[in-house]
């Protein structure tokens, strides 16, 4: 038996099947850790989607940005829908979408085995959060998804701030919890996301840090794997393993072995397209 974490998928479901091959995944034995953002820009998002659901037994999957996004997607109008990007719209048109997005919105923001050792979030963690206050404020939103205010939840989970603090409540506390798990790169020691810095470290501007790299975060006892950030690249330490490796821009799909005490890391090669022009960074 093995346990494998994967890298974002984005809708690349030729590099998904390529690695499965490559990791000789058995699901009669093994499991899967899906870090996030399963959908999205790799023009197979349906596909995609619908081998992951298939693996939902031999599988853990933490919700990402793009899969959010998803989501609220699916929550609009069919005029809006028509509107969204050919990728996404395949998803909410299919005759199987209520089955897919509604197993996608019961997933997990955040995933934790004690067993094992090991959290999985997609982005990050605030400097000043535990594994245990993680998981309580990951589940917060879960009971909102998975509840029958989730579209009210969707309407108003988009926004920059406020920034996190114990005292938010409703939705302002719920949009902050998102955007750390989901879409942090960069913060302030004190929690302040910069959404807008996207680049590898050493890019952003002073006062800023990777939120691995915060000092006076406060120590974690599991290690921590995640994805969202594919310019970054594969990046190990202080506890963190950051395997989004920019398979939908060209660059691989990574999974990691988290079953074992020796580092075991596969890669494949992404979608096969050019990467972003030099300059040009991936969006959220």
């Amino acid at each position: 038996m093995s346990v494998w974490a994967i890298g974002d998928l984005q809708g690349c479901y030729d590099a998904t099947q390529r690695l499965l091959e490559r990791i000789r995944f058995d699901p009669a034995r093994d499991t899967l850790w899906f870090c996030g953002d399963l959908v999205n820009r790799g023009g197979q998002s349906l596909e995609t989607l619908r081998l992951v659901h298939s693996l939902r037994e031999r599988s853990v999957v933490v919700l990402g940005n793009h899969d959010l996004s998803l989501l609220a997607v699916g929550a609009r109008t069919p005029e809006e829908q028509r509107r969204v990007n050919p990728d996404l719209q395949r998803v909410v048109l299919a005759e199987d979408r209520d089955e897919l997005l509604g197993w996608l919105r019961m997933q997990k923001l955040a995933h934790v085995d004690r067993e094992l050792g090991w959290m999985m979030v997609h982005a990050g963690l605030a400097p000043q959060w535990t594994i245990e206050m993680a998981e309580r404020h990951a589940a917060e939103v879960e009971k909102q998804l998975r509840g029958d205010g989730y579209h009210k939840l969707l309407r108003n989970m988009y926004g920059d701030k406020p920034n996190w603090g114990p005292q938010l409540r409703g939705h302002d506390r719920w949009r902050a919890i998102i955007n750390l798990l989901t879409r942090m790169r960069y913060c302030t020691p004190r929690g302040r996301i910069a959404i807008e810095e996207k680049g590898a470290p050493g890019s952003q501007p002073s006062g800023l840090y990777p939120w691995y790299e915060v000092p006076g975060r406060v120590q974690r006892e599991l290690n921590i794997v995640c994805g969202h950030w594919s310019t970054l690249g594969l990046m190990i330490g202080h506890g963190v393993y950051a395997i989004d490796t920019g398979a939908v821009w060209g660059g691989k799909l990574t999974a990691l072995q988290l079953d074992t005490d020796e580092l075991r890391v596969v890669q494949v090669p992404g979608r096969d397209v050019p990467p972003p022009p030099k300059g040009e960074l991936p969006k959220d």
